[in-house]
């Protein structure tokens, strides 16, 4: 069983993904901040972190800049949550060292398909 950790400040899509991730099989650790994102990556040592961009205290991608910084939590793949659909935000925040992007609000199936994808590349990667 894969373990996610979800960064997301609001509780509304906070509880949303936990549920449909739930639902699929997968574990779920949660973080409310940046900060907090990067003790629980170092913590828990997730297959996937599901990031939220906006995020109190510390916003998405400087918690992603020091994930993948950490030898400890560098292979694990980070993929931005982001209402930022448009074509210019996404490369920005692929070029920030993110392994993926979901737009938000999520489309449940595509949701589902995307971090199955991701885990199942890094499985491939790691074996």
């Amino acid at each position: 069983m894969s373990k996610i950790l979800l960064v997301e400040d609001n509780l509304v899509n906070r509880v949303l993904a936990r549920d449909i991730l739930v639902f699929n099989g997968f574990t779920v650790v949660e973080a409310e901040t940046g900060v907090d994102a990067i003790k629980r990556a170092k913590m828990d040592l997730p297959d996937l972190i599901l990031m939220d961009l906006h995020l109190p205290q510390m916003d998405g991608i400087t918690a992603t800049k020091y994930i993948k910084e950490d030898p400890d939590t560098s292979g694990i793949p980070v993929v931005a949550l982001t209402a930022s659909a448009m074509k210019e935000d996404l490369e920005k925040v692929m070029s920030h060292g993110f392994d993926g992007y979901i737009s938000k609000p999520i489309d449940i199936d595509s949701f589902v398909k995307t971090v199955k994808e991701i885990i199942s590349q890094r499985k491939d990667k790691t074996a």
